[in-house]
């Protein structure tokens, strides 16, 4: 296909997103004229969750893929899981650098590592690939059943192998004050410093001499001991000294309605497993963990019941269907080496399920991306405490998932390219794969937020998403040109 000019893909890459846009703020202005409640908002999740999601996928995957081109899902698979780790690395250096709020210690991991693979991905690839210089409907549901695979990663890795693990421990112990956690970090980097300054030293000796230490050695020790004579306490003892202390945000300023958020993967059981923790870990105190072998069984156990949920078990089904021809031609029509009577009216006997299926599924975009608004507008950031919110933390986190996970996604996607793990051919997969990866932080961490505060508190990790969700029109914009530009250009 010829080159296209910047102008027409600048104008391709912005359609979707306005429709986007539209989507979420419809939802965000009825949320704040409380035409959109939060009873509302929960019963439309779970609507999203158990009816409409599971429709889309079915009716997406069974027409798309077949016994050729289901090899993808190999390389599909590392490729999640290699931005889940990005975006985790990303997470633990901004960590290292910036001080975090201890109520969100571990929750930036999670927010790093899980983006919203769901309704952004599908709205926007259901938009783009529809048309030209796309193949319009075989790619819109080639897209959208390449998105699954990265739902799929997402909840299990979240759900039953313990993502989720982060944002519960951030809840765990004694609260500490902003102000420790910023002393405490200082402490950190200037002992980091310290001894980066005497490995400097010590290499900068060309060697040592075997009678004894020379008359520059001497004032090593001084360099050590002026650094002991501050001594950084320790987590359990800051914790324990700060016990009385308040954080620098009112907990009593951010209550926010507990509702279903349409990103594809809360679990049913949440509110009951939140329970159970507590309740385990009042009765268990000072009793050995379990052995291996029995955290092995109930680790198997949590992964199956994660796939027997409706998203997922939706998406294996929907895969093992599309490669068994004769089930797919009770389906789809052309399917090779079938030979299935019709129906009455000419089409495959069960193509009736197919169709109500696709009519199903076509509400689950605009009422996911509607319930993402309402859930935005419910999240509340104390901009009157600009100076008392961790920025750099923020702005850091902001950067790496909307422009440092981009770009190395790109990079690791143009390399798997060059090696043939993807197939340079197939444009559907690599716009999938580049685009999944500039995605915002999951809207699915608010709900486990809520859940395991205890309390419906949800103001350190408003903080840090409402910039990413602000920011994410002009970024995406522009990697969604850049990209199509890649694949056509």
């Amino acid at each position: 296909m010829s080159s296209l000019p910047t102008g027409e893909l600048i104008w391709i890459a912005v359609q979707p997103l306005a429709r986007l846009f539209f989507c979420v703020a419809c939802g965000f202005t009825l949320a704040k004229v409380d035409l959109f409640p939060a009873v509302v908002a929960k019963g439309v999740g779970q609507i999203l969750l158990n009816v409409t999601i599971p429709a889309l996928m079915f009716s997406k995957i069974v027409p798309a893929f077949n016994s050729d081109n289901i090899v993808v899902l190999g390389p599909l698979l590392l490729i999640a899981l290699l931005f889940e780790g990005i975006g985790v690395t990303i997470s633990w250096v901004i960590k290292q650098l910036f001080w975090v709020p201890h109520r969100f210690r571990y929750g930036i991991l999670a927010a790093g590592a899980f983006g919203n693979v769901g309704d952004i991905p599908t709205s926007v690839v259901m938009g783009l690939m529809a048309s030209a210089p796309f193949n319009g409907t075989y790619d819109e549901n080639l897209g959208v059943g390449y998105i699954t695979v990265f739902i799929l990663v997402m909840n299990l890795t979240l759900f039953p192998l313990g993502g989720r693990r982060w944002v519960e421990m951030d809840f765990e112990g004694p609260d500490v004050s902003d102000e420790d956690v910023q002393e405490q970090l200082r402490l950190k980097h200037k002992r980091l410093l310290a001894s980066l300054q005497r490995g400097l030293l010590w290499s900068s000796k060309p060697f040592r001499s075997a009678q004894g230490p020379d008359r520059s050695e001497v004032t090593a020790p001084a360099l050590t001991s002026a650094n002991d004579c501050e001594k950084v306490p320790e987590s359990g003892d800051l914790q324990e000294s700060t016990h009385s202390k308040e954080s620098t945000f009112s907990p009593s300023s951010t209550i926010v309605q507990l509702e279903p958020i349409p990103t594809y993967s809360p679990d049913p059981g949440l509110h009951k497993h939140a329970v159970v923790r507590t309740t385990e870990t009042e009765t268990q105190d000072g009793v050995p963990s379990q052995p291996l072998t029995r955290r092995l069984i109930c680790l198997c156990r949590d992964f199956v019941r994660g796939l027997l949920y409706p998203c997922s078990s939706a998406t294996v089904i929907s895969f093992i269907m599309a490669v068994i021809p004769p089930i797919k031609a009770l389906f789809v029509s052309g399917v090779p080496g079938t030979n299935i009577p019709p129906a009455p009216d000419g089409k495959p006997p069960l193509a009736f399920i197919m169709d109500t299926a696709t009519f199903i599924g076509a509400a689950s975009v605009p009422m996911g991306l509607i319930t993402l608004g309402s859930a935005l507008a419910r999240l509340y950031v104390p901009w009157s405490q600009l100076r008392s919110l961790p920025i750099g933390a923020i702005a850091t986190l902001a950067a790496g998932r909307l422009i440092v996970t981009p770009v190395l996604g790109i990079l690791v996607c143009q390399g798997l390219t060059q090696v043939g793990l993807l197939d340079a051919g197939n444009k559907v997969l690599r716009f999938v794969c580049f685009f999944v990866c500039c995605v915002p932080t999951a809207t699915t961490q608010v709900l486990l937020t809520q859940v395991y505060s205890g309390t419906g508190n949800a103001e350190h990790l408003a903080a840090f998403l409402i910039p990413q969700y602000v920011l994410m029109f002009g970024s995406m914009t522009v990697l969604t040109a850049f990209n199509l530009h890649l694949l056509f250009g």
